[in-house]
């Protein structure tokens, strides 16, 4: 079933042409990725599709009803039904106090107790946590009706989406599958774009070398000798100038031929950001920070009790939590030199925040880089075009940049700086998907000591060798990947499952037996005894049910 259909639709920014699609149609059932640089113009289209944004030219037709997830407000979810409400853990008193993953969920469960055909959905997993970003999935795909979804969350648009749409330079590009999928048709296209543009130049070099080698013949063709008579000399001429003709008749079929070769462009560098660096020189010791008896309070709220926790030297380990658990405050803590947290001799720590108040406003991104850099500048040109910027980009002033892009400055100042062991909070916060890989590239190939706090499971996939999770104020470790971590969990839910299904079966048991002898007690029954022992498995029951 058709829902949504554009035709002809342009979009200025001042002079800047953001958005050319000439047509698109979606379906019921489709769940379409939208992807692009920052600025590309996809939280734009969704806003146009929605009537939040008016174009210049061109049409949309919509065959049903809209809700929107937006970025920025919560005009688009008003109301919560009851049950959405409990699902998504809602039970604060205002959105004014609500924190940030509050307020996502709460724009989540509103547009989706809308129950609409059409779903608008721009970066609904920003600010929550890994237990809301599953949570997000599984609803998003049970859905019934069409899907939109602007995201840089890659495992997300991995799980849900069944096609991809790429803006770039304002047009559509549609890609059947996954943002996996989408990745390998990116990749052979480009490995395609690039044989055929050596196939041109080769052909083209080949034809002009014969150009010029039969070009240098024509040329030395020699007059007849002066002592040849003169019907030798008149044989001699009559040959070379045969000779010369055949060769320009050569030269000029060449050169025709050269002119109508099918031009292919050089295709665009993928960016692909690999990045050497081998970083400062390393500490020996095998503990680089360690925890003992880390304590923390804020008010009445208790973050870590008695905690404890090592970093290993050349690990890359990840600290989980849900929102509120502490991440960034325990980094903090081992920045601000916290008694209960000790660093090993020799180490220099750099620390990236979820601000980017490293960098000076009136100096330019190489300024701020060479300045703490223990590199030369021509090095730090190259890890800061393996980020992205490229050419003059370099010079543009620190107080210009867009989020993102003074993301991307942060970690050349920090991976070019002396710093041994690195502390990231939340990195790939404001970035698009280009700029996410480049600093997960980064930190994957970077030889020292990565200790970060992130939501992003591709990141964590991707680079971490160990993980700490903060749970129960506790602060446990567990020693392997992510996706080894995400089955490890699972199985301690099924052990949990199956042990709380047992001790239901057993109070169910129990339950029947007490209801049989208040139905028919026996001389030696009690009943007031046998009614409080009711009451109490039934309790019993119910707080196994609620999972506490």
């Amino acid at each position: 079933m058709l829902l949504l259909e554009i035709n002809g639709l342009k979009k200025y920014y001042v002079e800047r042409l953001i958005l050319d699609i000439k047509d698109f149609k979606a379906y019921y059932g489709e769940r379409i990725g939208i992807v692009g640089a920052n600025g590309a113009g996809k939280t734009t289209l969704l806003d146009i599709i929605a009537g939040r944004n008016i174009p210049e030219e061109g049409s949309i037709k919509l065959y049903g009803e809209i809700s929107y997830i937006t970025q920025l407000d919560l005009e688009a979810a008003s109301e919560v039904d009851n049950r959405m409400a409990k699902e998504f853990g809602l039970n604060f008193n205002s959105l004014d106090t609500a924190s940030g993953g509050e307020k996502t969920r709460f724009k989540i469960a509103g547009s989706l107790s809308e129950n609409n055909s059409i779903l608008l959905a721009d970066e609904p997993a920003s600010n929550l946590d890994i237990q809301g970003i599953e949570l997000l999935e599984k609803k998003l795909a049970s859905y019934k009706g069409l899907i939109l979804i602007v995201s840089h969350d890659r495992e997300l648009l991995d799980k849900l989406c069944s096609k991809i749409v790429e803006i770039e330079g304002g047009e559509l590009k549609q890609y059947s599958g996954n943002y996996s999928q989408y990745k390998l048709q990116k990749e052979m296209e480009f490995k395609r774009a690039q044989f055929e543009y050596d196939q041109y130049i080769d052909s083209k070099r080949a034809l002009e070398e014969t150009v010029k080698e039969k070009k240098n013949r024509a040329a030395s063709m020699k007059k007849a000798p002066s002592r040849m008579g003169n019907s030798e000399a008149r044989l001699h001429k009559t040959g070379n100038q045969k000779a010369k003709a055949n060769l320009d008749k050569a030269i000029k079929a060449m050169e025709t031929r050269i002119r109508k070769l099918e031009k292919k462009e050089k295709p665009k560098d993928q960016q692909h950001a690999i990045i050497d660096i081998q970083g400062a020189e390393k500490p020996v010791s095998r503990v680089l920070i360690s925890g003992s008896g880390v304590s923390k309070s804020f008010g009445s709220k208790e973050l870590f009790r008695e905690a404890e926790f090592e970093v290993l030297n050349g690990s890359k380990t990840a600290l989980l939590g849900g929102n509120g658990t502490g991440k960034s405050t325990l980094l903090n803590m081992i920045m601000g030199g916290d008694e209960s947290i000790k660093l090993a001799n020799g180490v220099k720590l750099g620390y990236f925040s979820q601000g980017t108040d490293i960098l000076k406003d009136d100096e330019t991104i190489l300024e701020n880089v060479m300045k703490e850099s223990i590199y030369p500048e021509h090095f730090v040109r190259t890890i800061l075009a393996r980020l992205l910027f490229r050419r003059d980009d370099v010079y543009k002033k620190a107080g210009k940049l867009s989020g993102g892009e003074r993301v991307r400055t942060c970690f050349a100042k920090i991976f070019c700086s002396d710093a041994n062991v690195i502390i990231l909070d939340e990195p790939t916060n404001y970035l698009d998907i280009s700029s996410m890989e480049a600093v997960e590239n980064a930190m994957r190939l970077h030889e020292g000591t990565i200790f970060f706090a992130s939501h992003d499971r591709k990141l964590i996939s991707s680079t971490a060798d160990r993980i700490i999770y903060i749970e129960g104020r506790r602060l446990n470790t567990f020693e392997g990947s992510y996706g080894e971590y995400v089955e490890f969990r699972r199985r301690a839910a099924d052990s949990g499952e199956t042990e709380r299904k047992r001790q239901k079966l057993l109070l169910d048991t129990r339950l029947s037996e007490i209801l049989s002898r208040l139905s028919m007690p026996g001389k030696d029954d009690d009943a007031e005894q046998l009614d409080m022992e009711y009451k109490r498995v039934l309790a019993e029951i119910r707080q196994l049910k609620s999972g506490r």
